[in-house]
């Protein structure tokens, strides 16, 4: 062990941990604020110490050998460990800051947490970046421990165990259609609801949700006829045709081409919440991040 490590220095380890995480060199050049022939050249020697490949090109990247995923846990683990008995927290300075923010959110995350935050954030840090990512809820666990996000935008009821949060917001739901839609000069009765063709956001193409649960409880149904994977695209949907939907009341207050209405059946909501891993919790930069978040919360 020790003639191994006595080839190495910290900086090739900490390549290795960026290029583990990334699975993509000019990913990691820009995590780790290198060029990308650096970062090639630094691979070589790494391939050369521990006399294997490590990353091997793939249709999507680079994908680990079995010795690079052996080494991937706890080699963060231990840079961690280093970094937080050496090195103690550094004061964050957002107008010097380079960081490169990734956010995991849906549409509806994106629309109601991030973009409300986006003027402060360039404004205090103009030399920051932000990365929107598809939120994948199954992975949200798996990509705040290696990195491949700093927060998730979620809903509680559907948050993984084991993350740090903090709740955002309650939201609820009403019913919007297009102004001037024949059906939604008033509350519509229940009956009236269910006769109004409807549309919903379904990732898989479904077409049945928490409002139908709802109606199933009163022994009613309602007539769903379009479903669309993003809420963004169901308010187009809406401005320009009959279609009504009931959606978060924050995505559609103050839209120009919509009215809302109040439905008339009881719809739970959700709660949101910003989710991150442990390993970033005491960052200073990931600090001042949410905190900038939670600050522009309308």
């Amino acid at each position: 062990m020790l003639n191994t490590l006595r080839r190495l220095d910290l900086n090739l380890l900490l390549t290795l941990d960026a290029l583990l995480a990334e699975q993509h060199v000019t990913r990691a050049a820009e995590r780790l604020h290198l060029s990308q022939p650096t970062v090639s050249t630094q691979l070589a020697k790494l391939r050369v110490v521990f006399d294997d490949p490590l990353l091997l090109a793939g249709p999507r990247g680079m994908r680990p050998t079995a010795r690079a995923e052996a080494l991937r846990e706890p080699l963060h683990a231990a840079l961690a460990a280093l970094d937080q008995a050496i090195g103690g927290s550094v004061p964050f300075d957002p107008a010097r800051a380079e960081h490169v923010w990734r956010i995991a959110a849906t549409d509806y995350g994106a629309a109601s947490v991030v973009l409300p935050a986006l003027p402060r954030l360039r404004d205090a840090a103009p030399g920051a970046r932000l990365a929107l990512r598809p939120l994948r809820p199954a992975e949200i666990a798996r990509q705040t421990e290696q990195g491949e996000i700093d927060i998730a935008l979620h809903i509680a009821e559907e948050a993984p165990t084991g993350l740090r949060f903090r709740a955002l917001f309650a939201e609820r739901y009403v019913l919007a259609g297009r102004r001037g839609h024949p059906g939604l000069r008033r509350r519509p009765s229940r009956a009236q609801f269910c006769r109004l063709e409807q549309a919903i956001v379904s990732a898989d193409g479904g077409f049945r949700g928490v409002t139908d649960a709802a109606l199933a409880a009163l022994g009613l149904a309602r007539r769903v006829v379009l479903s669309v994977p993003h809420f963004r695209l169901l308010e187009d949907a809406l401005a320009h045709s009959d279609l009504v939907a009931m959606l978060p009341s924050r995505l559609v207050r103050d839209h120009p081409a919509l009215c809302v209405t109040e439905a008339p059946v009881d719809v739970p909501g959700f709660e949101m919440v910003m989710l991150w891993h442990e390993r970033l919790h005491r960052d200073p930069a990931q600090q001042w991040l949410r905190e900038r978040i939670v600050a522009s919360l309308p």
